[in-house]
């Protein structure tokens, strides 16, 4: 017995060790507050894959996880994997060996594919259809493009018979679609599935005020690239949400009171490096605002 006792001891720390190495070698996920009050809006946020733009899809989905979301929007051309284990790129060429294996890594992560884009879209009906084809087959709700306004009778046909939206994006000026109330004109007479992606960094970099874009397209708002500037100009650059210049908090406040319900992407365009922490403390403060948000509209979390 008296040799044992060493023994057991040893094994102990042997056991104790390799544990810490264990938790060495992975990330914890981060805990950045609960999203009840998101739900309660019928709010959904997730990282727009672009974020990550320097690594691999797969990457950018095990990304995603550490941030605390639960969503992604991917973007065509990114890297599948980094060791090129599943060969190509996110796009709707992908072979159906590459889909599985994307459907897989998303599954077992825990995150829903929700969107796609800024992707074109053919302007014949063949080619329209093999991006609504994939989108279908991937489980994508909307994808954000944008389209020449030529194209819209087409994508009221195709939004309504796939059941999948089409949101149009802003880049800043001089792209088309940069001003709401070109949007706007576009927009008219077409399906109620066809609608805007409001980027509302992008509003701020052609010099126009997001929360009043904002409330131009009430209605008309499907999906968005959220984001929150260091400073009301064209070289402004992202901040973690609720400290930059693009009046987070009221831009929210704006949403709910329109009854928005759909996905916020974050967009984060800044320390493309490791950008993990800032996107967290992006979905530490949604879920906080959301939260006060849904208390204030008479919701019990």
């Amino acid at each position: 017995m008296k040799h044992l006792i060493p023994m057991m001891a040893a094994a102990a720390l042997l056991f104790v060790a390799a544990m810490a190495g264990a938790a060495a070698t992975s990330t914890p996920a981060a805990k950045p507050g609960s999203d009840a009050g998101a739900e309660k809006l019928g709010w959904r946020l997730g990282c727009q894959a672009y974020s990550f733009n320097k690594f691999s899809f797969f990457e950018a989905v095990d990304k995603t996880v550490l941030t605390g979301c639960k969503y992604v929007e991917a973007y065509p051309g990114q890297k599948l994997t980094k060791d090129g284990s599943t060969p190509g790129t996110f796009d709707s060429n992908m072979s159906e060996a590459a889909q599985t294996a994307v459907k897989k890594k998303l599954a077992d992560a825990g995150i829903k594919l929700t969107n796609f884009g800024v992707t074109g879209i053919p302007g014949d009906e063949a080619g329209a259809r093999k991006v609504f084809d994939f989108a279908k087959k991937m489980g994508i709700e909307t994808i954000v493009s944008e389209p020449d306004p030529k194209q819209f009778a087409l994508l009221d046909k195709l939004t309504e018979e796939y059941g999948i939206n089409v949101a149009i994006h802003n880049h800043p000026k001089p792209s088309p679609f940069w001003d709401p109330d070109i949007m706007l004109k576009a927009l008219q007479g077409h399906s109620k599935r066809i609608g805007a992606c409001a980027d509302t960094g992008h509003w701020v970099r052609s010099g126009l005020n997001p929360l009043e874009c904002l409330k131009k397209l009430e209605g008309h708002i499907i999906s968005l690239h959220f984001k929150d500037l260091n400073k009301m100009a064209g070289d402004g650059h992202d901040v973690p949400w609720g400290t930059g210049a693009s009046n987070a908090k009221a831009m929210l406040a704006e949403l709910k009171r329109q009854n928005f319900k759909g996905v916020f992407s974050i967009e984060y365009e800044y320390n493309w490096d490791n950008s993990v922490p800032d996107i967290t403390k992006c979905v530490e403060f949604f879920n906080a605002t959301s939260a006060d948000l849904a208390k204030q509209g008479g919701c019990t979390l």
